[in-house]
């Protein structure tokens, strides 16, 4: 991956990211967290 590419990655994660704050009160990112949470805790079972 090159820089130019990383960067327009993270630009576009920040830009997503400021957009769910601003019109969904940051449900999207609390949904989300809670689902890794999930996924992390079933893959701790599968150890």
């Amino acid at each position: 991956m090159t820089n130019r590419i990383a960067l327009w990655i993270g630009a576009l994660l920040i830009a997503a990211i400021a957009l769910d704050i601003m019109l969904f009160d940051s449900r999207t990112l609390v949904f989300l967290g809670r689902k890794i949470f999930i996924l992390l805790d079933w893959m701790a079972f599968w150890r």
